[in-house]
C-alpha cells in the first residue's frame, strides 16, 4: 500500500469521529436522558482504556518474548516498561494537574447549572451558569484530547501495518472505523449535559480527536518505533482512566445510579462490538 493509500485510510478512520458530534447539538433533554448518555460515553471511554492497555502491554510482552528465547537482553524490556509507567502517570496526573490548575470541576452542566439558577442574585446567576457552561466545554475539550492520543497510537498502527501490506482498503475495514470512531464523538458531548455547544467547538474538538489519527498513520508510514507507540498508548491510557473518574463524579451525584451502570455497560459493549468490525475487517 503507497504513503498516499495509507494517508487515505487514516483520513477517513479521522473524519468519521464527526458522526457522533452533533448528538451535542439536542435540545430539551431530560436530566435523566444526560446522565445516560454520560455514562455511555463513559462505556465507551472504558473500552478504550482496556484496548489501549492492551496494545501497550503487547508490546512490552513482544520484547519479553524475545528476551525468553534468547534473542534480545532484558534492558528493552526494563526501558519499555519504565516508558509506559512514566506516560501513564503524566496522562493521568498531568491532567488532573491541568485542571486543578484551572479551577474546573466535573460537571453534568445542565444539570448543575439548573441548580445554579436557584440562588442568588440574577447578574451573579448568569456568571454562574457561564462557568458551569465553561467547566463543561473545557471537560469535553479533554476528553478529545485524550482520545486524540489514543487514536494517534491508533494511526500510528494504521501506518506500520500499512506499510507492510497487512492493512487492506476493504469496504468493512473503512465501515468499522466510521462505526468505532463515531462512537469516540459520543464520548465527548456525553458529559455536557443540556449545554449546547457551538459548531465551531464541535469542529475544533473532532479535529483534536480525530486529526491524531491522520497524523499518525503518516507518522507511522515513515518511522516504526514501538517506543513512541507505546508512549502514546500510556499517555491515552492514564488521560482517558482521568475522564472517566471525572465523569462518574459528575454524574453520581444527580442520582439515576443504576441507569448510569446499565448505559455504562452499554458503552464498553459498544466499544467491543465496533473493535470487532474492525477486526474483522483486517485492522
Amino acid at each position: 500500500m503507497s504513503f498516499v493509500e495509507a494517508s487515505l485510510l487514516g483520513a477517513i478512520a479521522g473524519c468519521t469521529i464527526f458522526l457522533g458530534l452533533p448528538v451535542g447539538r439536542l435540545r430539551s433533554l431530560s436530566q435523566r436522558a444526560r446522565v445516560a448518555l454520560s455514562m455511555l460515553s463513559a462505556g465507551i471511554l472504558a473500552f478504550l482504556f482496556m484496548d489501549v492497555g492492551a496494545e501497550g502491554l503487547g508490546i512490552v510482552e513482544t520484547h519479553l518474548d524475545r528476551f525468553k528465547e534468547h534473542d534480545a537482553s532484558l534492558w528493552p524490556v526494563v526501558g519499555l516498561f519504565a516508558l509506559l509507567s512514566a506516560g501513564f502517570l503524566l496522562g493521568l496526573g498531568g491532567i488532573a494537574s491541568v485542571q486543578r490548575r484551572l479551577r474546573t470541576r466535573p460537571p453534568v452542566a445542565g444539570a448543575e447549572a439548573a441548580t445554579a439558577v436557584g440562588s442568588g442574585e440574577r447578574g451573579e446567576q448568569r456568571r454562574t451558569i457561564a462557568a458551569v457552561e465553561a467547566r463543561a466545554l473545557r471537560t469535553g475539550m479533554v476528553i478529545a484530547c485524550a482520545i486524540g492520543l489514543h487514536n494517534f497510537a491508533e494511526g500510528l498502527a494504521i501506518g506500520v501495518s500499512a506499510k507492510t501490506g497487512e492493512v487492506a482498503l476493504a469496504t468493512v475495514l473503512i465501515i468499522g472505523f466510521a462505526l468505532h470512531n463515531a462512537t469516540e464523538g459520543f464520548g465527548i458531548v456525553g458529559p455536557l449535559g443540556g449545554l449546547r455547544p457551538s459548531w465551531r467547538w464541535l469542529a475544533l474538538a473532532g479535529v483534536v480527536a480525530g486529526g491524531p489519527t491522520f497524523l499518525g498513520t503518516m507518522v507511522g508510514y515513515q518511522v516504526t518505533s514501538d517506543a513512541l507507540e507505546l508512549l502514546f498508548y500510556a499517555l491515552a491510557g492514564g488521560a482517558v482512566l482521568y475522564v472517566i473518574g471525572e465523569i462518574w463524579a459528575g454524574v453520581r451525584r444527580y442520582g439515576h445510579v443504576e441507569l448510569g451502570l446499565y448505559m455504562l455497560g452499554i458503552g464498553f459493549l459498544l466499544g467491543v462490538a465496533t473493535d470487532l468490525v474492525v477486526a474483522y475487517g483486517g485492522g
